[in-house]
């Protein structure tokens, strides 16, 4: 699929470098940005000890269904200037912003449908853009539901029960470590600050703790889809359950996809971080970049928004919740925002 660099311009003037990825024929097309989650991530998804590879398969996925895709190196990454530590959270969501302002004024995109995929933290900014009407629609993988202080602590609960028995003995001397280590962050005021002897990201830590994603959830009225694995050891797969009664109307479509974890890789066995090094040696679930490029070519492909009504659902109610993939590809059931329609029918 045709490649071509593309530079976005942040509120402050810094240069965000990425890469534009189209459909094979002429344009405009719909198109989405890629927002991947927390580190200094380039426009792939990847840092050196963690190399996700998301970017230029999902873009591929979505070439062939139809849409472009803009994916950015993020401040302090790549090719594009800063120091990452020094971005708040709030940064990283108006720079997604920025991002998907460029990719409506690019020549070769349908302004009025463009759309956002979100992995992570990437997921929490989607919820933004969508809940602010942004976006024509917004698709979140291994999102949370919640405050980003109760998503940490679970993260952190979650994590703990997957390391070895000797170090699961010091739970309660780890766990005041935490405690500490999060009073430590909440009194620091700079953007970056030492916290147990280590230089860390404070302010991105603070406003990232505060947030709330629920309001954001209950705000969104562009057609939704939303896909958490449940070996997901970093976000609660339950919070699925969540976003279905905050998202007004029914207008999210939820999958929690048998063995998937959090680096959108499946894994048959016991969920637990000392298997990341392996999983990354494996491709992205394909069902998965399937059920996404699916969904988001048949809502922005066919029913772009207009520059006016930004921010309204432009499908009708009865195509909401339509699944690209049946279940058996995912393994696991969708839930299809129309079931309740149908339950509650008179």
């Amino acid at each position: 699929m045709p490649d071509t660099d593309m530079t976005v311009t942040a509120d402050d003037g810094t240069l965000l470098a990425g890469t534009l990825t189209r459909p094979a024929g002429p344009g405009p097309h719909p198109a989405v940005v890629l927002l991947h989650g927390s580190g200094p991530l380039d426009r792939d998804g990847n840092t050196r000890s963690l190399p996700l590879g998301l970017g230029g398969p999902l873009a591929d996925a979505l070439a062939a269904a139809g849409v472009a895709t803009l994916r950015y190196d993020r401040r302090g990454a790549g090719a594009t200037p800063g120091n990452w530590q020094e971005s708040g959270f709030t940064d990283n969501r108006e720079d997604a912003s920025a991002a998907v302002r460029a990719l409506r004024a690019h020549p070769d995109v349908r302004a009025g449908s463009v759309g956002v995929v979100g992995h992570s933290e990437g997921a929490l900014h989607g919820m933004t853009l969508a809940a602010r009407g942004e976006v024509a629609a917004v698709a979140l993988l291994a999102g949370f539901a919640g405050t980003g202080e109760a998503a940490f602590r679970w993260q952190a609960a979650s994590v703990f029960r997957g390391l070895p028995a000797p170090v699961r003995l010091l739970r309660r001397p780890l766990g005041a470590l935490g405690e500490r280590v999060l009073a430590r962050i909440g009194r620091t005021t700079t953007d970056v600050a030492r916290v147990a002897g280590k230089e860390v990201n404070a302010r991105w830590m603070r406003e990232m703790l505060v947030h709330d994603s629920r309001a954001d959830l209950a705000a969104v009225t562009v057609p939704a889809l939303a896909v958490t694995g449940d070996k997901d050891i970093q976000v609660d797969p339950a919070d699925l359950d969540v976003m279905r009664r905050l998202v007004p109307g029914g207008g999210i479509e939820t999958h929690r996809v048998p063995d998937l974890t959090h680096l959108l890789r499946r894994d048959a066995g016991r969920p637990t971080i000392r298997s990341y090094k392996r999983l990354l040696r494996e491709p992205v679930d394909a069902d998965v970049l399937a059920l996404v490029a699916e969904w988001l070519g048949s809502r922005l492909g066919e029913s772009g928004l207009s520059e006016s009504r930004l921010g309204e659902s432009g499908l009708s109610e009865s195509r909401l919740g339509e699944s690209g993939l049946s279940e058996s590809r995912l393994g696991g059931p969708a839930h299809d925002p129309r079931d309740e329609r149908r339950a509650t029918r008179p």
